[in-house]
């Protein structure tokens, strides 16, 4: 299935094996959906989705049935799905039994220190990948125990990272050898393959996902995806309290100057502000009317199924090896 790694194989067989792109489906808040993580790995490529997207530990239950399911039914070997665990979260005990218990084959950590969930997983045969923004956090993670590490970098979508991509990934090669994911700016087919050049095993790609079929985001969204470039991406701290990649035209559909908004707020007033804390309908509420995107947005030009979507960025991904001089 996968046309091979570029440079050593750090991934297990049994994970690399049923790849057809060294590509992971990013997970995204009211985004991934069953639906979008089913149609990716059906297509080869690693579906992440948070844990937090299901409402309840019921309903993650079910998803995880469901995708177990649709894997069985399939008339080849699909790729891994991949939860995504938030390790500060009220449900991250409950959610953490649900993965065990489904023995998930790869879990994304995020949001604190993988440690507290490495020892459950691991001990069912899960692969384990911590998100880190700074290379003191990736040298934690490392000398924690996580078998690999996503490297979140400048232009992600969302809460994004500010470290550049090509040294950030230098910087922990240099103390690290398991499998490493870049996060931030992968765009098509040829960007994914600068990243294994560069020294990394698997890419993150969410903004163009979003606009698939299958993703749970609004059509106004995906409408807006296509329409947007990149000069449409603001860096602002004003949503969350955190450095966080938002749509300018989202913002102004919202009723807001994005040239005015408030840059010192703490994480505490924009979760009161923003985050439902104030459900009065008196002010937009981020991710559901602010929306995210990261620097790849250029490259979504078009809506279509997630399988569409994955066949373009082999075709691409293909015609960029083949253009490596010998």
């Amino acid at each position: 299935m996968s046309p091979g790694p570029v440079g050593p194989n750090r991934l297990p067989d049994h994970i690399a094996d049923r790849l057809r792109l060294p590509l992971i489906s990013a997970p995204m808040l009211r985004v991934s959906g069953p639906d979008l993580v089913a149609a990716v790995c059906a297509s080869g490529v690693v579906g992440a989705f948070p844990t937090a997207n299901a409402r309840s530990v019921d309903e993650l239950d079910g998803w995880l049935k469901l995708l177990a399911r649709s894997a069985q039914e399939a008339d080849s070997p699909v790729a891994p799905w991949c939860p995504n665990l938030i390790i500060r979260q009220p449900r991250l005990a409950d959610d953490l039994a649900c993965l065990v218990r489904h023995e998930v084959e790869m879990v994304i950590t995020s949001v604190g220190s993988p440690k507290p969930v490495l020892g459950p997983l691991h001990d069912v045969g899960c692969l384990v990948f911590a998100d880190v923004a700074t290379l003191a956090h990736a040298e934690k993670a490392a000398e924690a125990g996580t078998d690999g590490l996503v490297l979140l970098t400048a232009g992600a979508g969302g809460q994004t990272g500010r470290m550049n991509s090509f040294a950030f990934v230098r910087a922990v090669r240099e103390f690290f050898d398991g499998p490493i994911v870049l996060a931030g700016g992968v765009t098509d087919g040829a960007s994914l393959l600068a990243a294994q050049v560069l020294g990394c095993d698997l890419a993150y790609m969410g903004t163009k996902f979003i606009a698939a079929d299958e993703s749970m985001a609004a059509d106004a969204y995906k409408d807006m995806l296509v329409a947007s470039s990149l000069d449409d991406v603001l860096l602002t701290k004003a949503f969350t309290g955190l450095e966080t990649n938002m749509l300018r035209p989202s913002i102004e559909r919202a009723g807001l100057d994005p040239d005015d908004l408030d840059e010192a707020v703490t994480r505490k007033d924009a979760q009161e502000m923003y985050g439902g804390g104030r459900d009065d309908g008196a002010r937009p509420k981020r991710w559901v009317d602010i929306w995210s995107a990261g620097h790849s947005v250029s490259g979504v030009r078009g809506r279509g199924s997630a399988g569409e979507i994955v066949e373009q960025l082999r075709a691409d991904y293909l015609a960029a090896r083949a253009n490596i001089p010998a």
